[in-house]
């Protein structure tokens, strides 16, 4: 299932929205490369977060293969600061507009009902929680992680929360059977999260490369535990007046 977009209007303009996709298509032009060796591989192995790297469970050294004739080399003294530059980063095209799709699509009603500066932090903070749970589940990983989707799960846990029944336009694809739906929030979300969940069990304690399942659990979960804490009630009830289903 693919969100096309939500019957879920906004009070206002969605600048940090905004900001955060042009962030991301800046670092992927610019840092990226557009997805050019070698600066793709460069741009993933250094300013990736590297579990085992962080955690110290990595000897120095260590040089981890990411493809033909491409590795990582664990350098024994890594930053932090690759936790926030991860956020930024991606793995090719399809991870990039993917993962800024569905930004789009849930980020704005979030937005909505917080102040600028509120949104930007509690985006920051599901990413924090994303790379620190994607640790925790694979401390021993020495493969770079990258990506916003632990962030922009954050994001689609604060919607699930306060927008439950907002209704979603996707495209489904079975084979070669396509259909468009159109279900409640909570229900594409849900099952959004029941995948990452059966994705990441048998990944749990793994070294191995892969798709960080377990980042974007912790960021939803995070995303639902915080939002009432930055959201405007004010903002919240105006928004809710606009639409019959809340």
């Amino acid at each position: 299932m693919f969100p096309i977009h939500d019957d879920n209007p906004t009070l206002g303009r969605s600048a940090v929205t905004l900001a955060i996709i042009g962030l991301n298509v800046a670092s992927w032009v610019i840092v990226q490369g557009l997805g050019s060796e070698p600066a793709l591989a460069r741009s993933v192995c250094e300013p990736g977060a590297v579990p085992g790297e962080l955690l110290g469970t990595l000897r120095p050294g260590t040089s981890i293969p990411l493809g033909p004739g491409i590795a990582c080399v664990i350098e024994g003294h890594a930053s932090w600061l690759t936790v926030l530059t991860s956020m930024f980063l991606h793995g090719g095209w399809l991870h990039l507009i993917g993962n800024m799709w569905f930004l789009w699509v849930f980020g704005n009603n979030v937005e909505d009902v917080m102040n600028p500066l509120h949104f930007a932090l509690f985006y920051l903070l599901c990413g924090f929680a994303a790379v620190a749970a994607q640790m925790v589940a694979n401390p021993l990983s020495p493969y770079p992680m990258v990506g916003a989707s632990g962030a922009i799960g954050g994001v689609m846990g604060a919607y699930a929360r306060l927008y439950p029944r907002a209704r979603v336009h996707l495209v489904v694809i079975l084979v070669f059977y396509i259909t468009r739906i159109v279900v409640p929030a909570w229900l594409m979300l849900g099952y959004w999260l029941l995948l990452q969940l059966l994705g990441g069990l048998p990944a749990l304690g793994s070294a191995g490369a892969g798709v960080a399942f377990w980042a974007h659990v912790g960021g939803f979960l995070t995303g639902m535990l915080l939002v009432r804490a930055f959201a405007d009630p004010r903002r919240l009830a105006a928004h809710r007046a606009l639409v019959r289903w809340s």
